[in-house]
Parts: C-alpha cells; structure tokens; sequence
C-alpha cells in the first residue's frame, strides 16, 4: 500500500472516529456526558505524549533543535491569536444578535466554521507525521482521533442547543470532519512533490497540540469541581501519556528495524552483484 492510501485511510479513520463522540450524544446524552470527563483527560495525556515523545525530537532530527523550538513556540502564538480572533469574532455577532432578535444566530456558523478550521489542521497534522514516516504519522492520527471525540460531543451539544436539527447536525459535522481527510491528501502530495521544512512544520504541529492540551483541555479538567472524578480524570491523563508514548517506541522499533533490515538486503544484493560481475572479468 503506497504512503499516500495510508494518509487517507488514517485521515478518515480519525474523521470517523472523531464523530462517535457526537453520535453518542444524540443517542444518549448521559452516556455522552460521562464519555466526554473521562475522554478529555486522556486526550490531553496523548496530546502531550504526542508533542515532546514523537514530534519535537523528529523535528530535531529532521532540522536542528533551535529551529524546532521556535517553531514550537511559533505554532503556540500563532494558534492563541486565532483563539483569540474567533473568540473575539463571536462576542462581537452575540451582542449584534442581543441587539436585533430577528435575525438567526450567528455562532451556528461560526461553530461549523471553528471545527472545520480545527480538523484542517489535524488534516495537515497527520500529513506531516506520513512525511516523516508511517510510525509517526500513526502517532499524530491516534492524538488526533483522541482529542476529537471529546471535542465532537461538544460541538454535537453546541449546535443542538442553537436550535440546529439533528439531521442537519449530523451532516454538518460529517462534512466537516471531511476536512481532515481533504486537508491530509493535499497536503502531503505537495510535502512530495515539494520541499518542505520538516523540523519547522512538525514544530508547529507539536505547538498545536501542547496549546490544545495546556490551553484549552486541561483547563476543562480544573473546572471541575467532582472530587470523585478528580482522581480518575488525573490518572487517565497518565495512562493518555504512557500509551501514546510506549506506541511510539513499539512502532518505531518496529518500523526502523524494518528499514534496516531492507536496507541491508538492498546491500546483500548489490555486493553479490558486484562480485559476480568481478567474476565474469
């Protein structure tokens, strides 16, 4: 299977999976409650894993530390000021909306517009781990698909509470969450046809994902005040960090190795190759 497949089937696993959040939502609304406290802690834990186990030393080793370190930093700034740009940008259409009630609300599109934005991202995300390598690439879709679900009940109940039907919803979010698998394809077809700066690129992903994990998840976590679930919520974290993180050695164990071993034979060959011609003269 060429890389390019694996890039759009992962993508669309991590679009599919990211919607069994908000189907579960509209199937019960409980159950997708209770999901969600204990989803979001260990999304936050792969997050993490995913950005300082995998991403920032391949974007090391790809450039030089420095520069993934200001790329990290880069992608951090960068993703708190359209925060703030979209938060600012819905407050400023809620007290429009407040002053003229006739008109429709205006955040409903603003939410689609929001998640679409933010499944780009993963898109172009999981495109930079393929780059890299399949192992990596794996990696970014497993933290993806993870900070997805609970994300993905949120918009769900979001959109539901503005009155969106839930037919509608569910079209909604299908399309949106398209725009993982639009935004891998086209991505990494220009990342090989094109020279790309893997240590900035992969930088700035891991800056995306330590800016959701730091900014916006675990801060969710605090809000809680449930000491029952403080401490499951605590040790999912953990477990979120040690699974994304003993995967990543396993898996790039496993994918080097296999690479050494090709290697190798490709070297077997040639000398047998260069021998018999030596032969022959």
């Amino acid at each position: 299977m060429s890389t390019l497949w694996q890039v759009f089937i992962f993508s669309l696993i991590g679009g599919i999976v990211s919607l069994i959040g908000g189907i579960l939502l509209l199937a019960n609304k409980n159950n997708a409650h209770r999901l969600a406290l204990y989803a979001t802690p260990f999304a936050a834990g792969a997050l993490l894993a995913a950005a300082f186990i995998d991403l920032l030393p391949e974007a090391a080793h790809q450039g030089n530390v420095d520069t993934a370190l200001y790329a990290t930093l880069g992608g951090i700034l960068v993703f708190f000021m359209l925060e703030r740009f979209l938060r600012w940008f819905h407050h400023h259409h809620e007290h429009e909306h407040a002053q003229n009630s006739s008109k429709s609300d205006p955040r409903v599109p603003l939410i689609i517009v929001g998640d679409t934005v933010h499944n780009f991202i993963d898109g172009i995300a999981i495109a930079a781990g393929f780059l890299v390598d399949p192992a990596t690439g794996i990696i970014v879709t497993l933290a993806v698909a993870a900070h997805e679900i609970p994300q993905e009940i949120g918009d769900f109940g979001l959109l539901l509470s503005k009155g969106v039907a839930r037919k509608n919803v569910i079209v909604i979010n299908v399309l949106s969450a398209l725009a993982t698998t639009v935004a891998a394809v086209v991505f990494f077809t220009i990342g090989q046809s094109h020279t790309i700066p893997m240590d900035v690129v992969l930088g700035i992903v891991a800056g995306f994902f330590i800016y959701v994990a730091v900014s916006d998840i675990i801060p969710s976590i605090h809000k809680s005040e449930d000491k029952v679930i403080a401490g499951p919520q605590t040790l999912l974290l953990l477990i979120g960090v040690f699974i994304v993180g003993s995967i990543t050695s396993v898996l790039h164990q496993y994918i080097d190795s296999g690479h050494d071993t090709h290697n190798e034979s490709e070297t077997h060959l040639l000398e047998e190759s260069v021998d018999y011609h030596q032969e022959d003269n």
